[in-house]
């Protein structure tokens, strides 16, 4: 499914975001950038070992949550990876929601820093950190969205879906914001 959010296209899609063809691709990271699994295992099993050597040397204290870092991409197709840690779901009364937004927001800041034309997002928060799948792609699109309308930047933002579950919580709220935003 993909909208038009002004001049820009916001994509959902489903696979694997290692293989993107994009500028630069999100990484689910953890704030002291250490690797994982899920997302970040994948992106640094298939990036190589330039990425952490990076993020070792210029992100020495890591990143906070709800925001993010950026690093060269390794042996990726993208230019970047952009390392955004996502919170920890606590039930939703410790500030997730914001932090979430924040991650969101930071990435797709640094993108338009960094003059990159498409992102690939994976849904942050929704693997080990638990964070509930239909609240997270609510708040990953609308925030998404808002950036897109102020910013007209990048010129494609795709959301890659591990699986049909995700993409389908994606697909609904992408299609009841549609409605909300007039997209």
């Amino acid at each position: 499914m993909e909208v038009r959010v002004g001049e820009a296209t916001l994509e959902l899609c489903q696979g694997d975001i290692t293989l993107q063809q994009v500028d630069s691709i999100v990484n689910a990271a953890n704030s002291r950038l250490a690797g994982g699994g899920g997302v970040d295992g994948a992106i640094h099993r298939r990036g190589g070992p330039a990425i952490m050597q990076e993020t070792d040397a210029r992100y020495t204290q890591g990143c906070p949550t709800g925001s993010a870092v950026i690093s060269t991409a390794g042996n990726l197709p993208a230019r970047y990876v952009i390392h955004a840690v996502g919170p920890v779901w606590s039930g939703g009364q410790r500030g997730e929601a914001e932090q979430l937004a924040g991650a969101y927001r930071r990435s797709l800041e640094l993108a338009v820093e960094h003059d990159c034309q498409s992102i690939a997002l994976p849904a942050l928060s929704t693997g080990a950190y638990r964070y509930p799948m239909d609240q997270a792609a609510r708040m990953a699109l609308s925030t998404a969205v808002e950036f897109l309308k102020t910013h007209g930047r990048p010129k494609l933002v795709r959301f890659v879906l591990f699986d049909a579950a995700a993409h389908g919580a994606f697909t609904a709220a992408l299609e009841s914001l549609a409605e909300e935003f007039r997209l």
